[in-house]
Order: C-alpha cells, then structure tokens, then sequence
C-alpha cells in the first residue's frame, strides 16, 4: 500500500468505526467489529507512521502522523476500562460515573484521531504532490492535477 493510501484509508476506517460505535443500544457482537476496527486502526496508524517516516516529507506532517499513533495507541486503556465496566458505579461528577467519564474521553480522542488522520493525510498528498509550490489567483479554483506523480522522497 502506498503511503497517500493508507493515509486515506486510516479517515475511512475511523468513519466506519464510529459509524458502528453510534449505536446507542449496540449489538452484541458490535463490540467484537468495535475491537477489530481499532486493531486494526492502530495497526493502520504504525504503518503510517513508519511509512511517512521514511519520506522527506514536512516535519509538521510527520509530527501529525506520529500524534495520530499515539491516540490511537491511547484508546486501547480506555477501551479495556470501559468494556471491564471499571467505574460503573462510581459517581465521580455531577452524577456521572467514572465510566461515563472515560466514555466521553473515549469518543472525544476518536474525534481527535479522525481530526489529526484526515489532516496528515490532505498534507502529505499535497506535499507529495508539491502543491505547495503551486501558487494560485486569488477567486481561482483550479482543476485537480491528472493522475498520482511519482513519489517524492
């Protein structure tokens, strides 16, 4: 898989894990889809992350790509407390419980990742495409370019 894919890949494999964690009263066994996806999502971001690594691409690129790795790897504690229902009966805050609180960490760093996914992967296409060095008029929409260039590196 080419870099600019998996980048790609990583915004549409957070959509449709969210898409399946939406579910206010889940099926049983969309908790085992929910595991899979985010396996996979971590899995998903190392390559990204070692694969952006090896370009020369901008640093703040790579530094996205990395910050992406690391929430991701941050939902697996989370996702372990809130299936082992650690806290259920907690009250912490307001009447909410110390699950509902990670709950809601829980769904606020998936935003973030789908958030940091989507922008590292929009830099690096234009990187790779040197967009960048493209200036335009302003009020110009220009065309996309035609076909994928060769990869810089």
């Amino acid at each position: 898989m080419k870099v600019w894919q998996g980048l790609y890949a990583m915004v549409w494999l957070i959509v449709l894990e969210l898409l399946v964690a939406i579910d206010p009263r889940p099926p049983s066994w969309s908790i085992y889809v929910h595991v899979a996806l985010g396996v996979l999502i971590v899995v998903l971001a190392t390559g990204n992350f070692v694969g952006v690594r090896r370009t020369s691409a901008p640093g703040r690129t790579k530094r996205t790509v990395r910050a992406t790795l690391g929430l991701s790897v941050a939902m697996v504690p989370l996702g372990v407390l809130l299936w082992a229902d650690v806290g259920a009966a907690w009250q912490v805050l307001l009447g909410y419980s110390f699950w509902d609180l990670v709950h809601v960490l829980h769904v606020v760093l998936a935003l973030a990742i789908l958030a940091q996914a989507a922008s590292a992967a929009t830099a690096y296409d234009m990187w790779e495409e040197q967009e960048f060095s493209q200036n335009t008029t302003p009020g110009e929409t220009p065309p996309p370019p035609q076909g994928r260039p060769k990869t810089v590196h």
